[in-house]
């Protein structure tokens, strides 16, 4: 029974792959036609050629580092501060009643840098990872595990798109949507042609049927890409995931879809960094750890202050410490508060966080 349930696991594993594989296999085969089809047998002018390769090889190139990244890069991991231990845990299923169990979980999370809440207000706890969960941090039941600032699980990376891989995943979106619109741009001229000697029954060998499919295809997936880039982009200003965006987040004065939001400058960099060489290179710059964010001044988390790896400070220490360690809480723009470094009120949030 334990082999057949591992043979069983394994293939589960491996069919998660398909669409990876399926989105390789659309790659592949528009790289022959493009190159091949259209630019070595179709195109006559060699500088059109040379032209139309180089252009095409650069979005290849930043769509499939940025599809990489995507799919390889590793959850980052919940940190241990937020793990219950065993004897809390027997506590907790030994605990006479709900309300007992949730007096627990208020006295273990007291210190915690955590302002999310469940609808009837109490602490965010995964009994099946045994974490009181950070903010924004949901589990995935494909990945089974939780997840920091979970936005969704895509069957087409094979991974769940979340802190760890967000800018990736939005770089993706935007060189996969400038490798559609390009290659239809492209090869426009040319499906006009052909189709044209399509209706007249004229034939031009298979370059016609690579080339008319290629530009199907090209539309097609940039009508998709398109509605789902810009829908990210508006997430991305507002500062909400996926999952924020159809659940407001809860905290104890009530739902507040902006809850995060600090401006949408800020939320930009909040995701891609203050570098703007590098907003466009599918290299980790999101500030933060994935376990703090900035959050309005009425969802603070009480008195405590949190540095960036969610300790509490008192404030006396705060004040001691340098520029990058340092956590206090303070207003940024109209009314919102940070938790995180210090940065000056009327400038960009620019400082990096430490990361987990």
């Amino acid at each position: 029974m334990g082999k057949q349930s591992e043979s069983c696991w394994w293939c589960m594993k491996a069919f998660k792959w398909v669409p990876v594989l399926f989105i390789l296999t659309i790659v592949g085969w528009s790289y022959y036609a493009y190159v091949v089809q259209l630019c070595y047998y179709t195109i006559e002018s060699f500088i059109q050629k040379v032209f139309y390769l180089f252009f095409f090889h650069i979005l290849l190139g930043l769509f499939l580092w940025a599809y990489w990244q995507t799919v390889s890069t590793d959850l980052t991991p919940i940190p241990d501060m937020f793990k219950v231990p065993d004897y809390e845990m027997e506590k907790l299923q030994q605990a006479p009643n709900e309300d007992a169990q949730l007096g627990i979980l208020e006295r273990l999370a007291q210190d915690l840098p955590i302002t999310n809440r469940t609808v009837r207000g109490a602490v965010r706890f995964c009994d099946k990872c045994q974490v009181i969960k950070p903010d924004r941090t949901h589990h995935c039941s494909v990945c089974r595990t939780c997840v920091l600032k979970m936005d969704h699980h895509c069957p087409w990376v094979n991974n769940c798109v979340a802190f760890h891989n967000y800018k990736f995943f939005m770089l993706f979106l935007m060189y996969a949507l400038l490798y559609c619109v390009f290659i239809a741009a492209t090869t426009l001229q040319y499906f006009i042609r052909f189709w044209r000697s399509f209706t007249q029954n004229e034939t031009e060998g298979m370059a016609k049927f690579h080339l008319l499919f290629l530009f199907f295809v090209a539309i097609m997936f940039a009508v998709s890409l398109n509605s789902l880039f810009f829908y990210h982009c508006y997430l991305i200003l507002h500062n909400r995931s996926t999952l924020e965006a159809f659940r407001p987040p809860m905290f104890r004065m009530g739902k507040d879809k902006d809850g995060f939001s600090i401006g949408k400058y800020n939320n930009f960099q909040e995701v891609f960094g203050d570098n703007r060489r590098l907003w466009c290179l599918p290299v980790f710059t999101s500030f933060g750890n994935g376990v703090v964010y900035p959050v309005r001044p009425q969802h603070q988390a009480g008195s405590n202050t949190y540095n960036s790896m969610g300790n509490t400070q008192s404030r006396c220490t705060l004040d001691t410490m340098s520029l990058v360690e340092e956590a206090t809480i303070l207003a940024l723009g109209a009314g919102t508060a940070v938790i995180g470094p210090t940065v000056d009120a009327n400038k960009p949030l620019v400082t990096q966080i430490e990361t987990v």
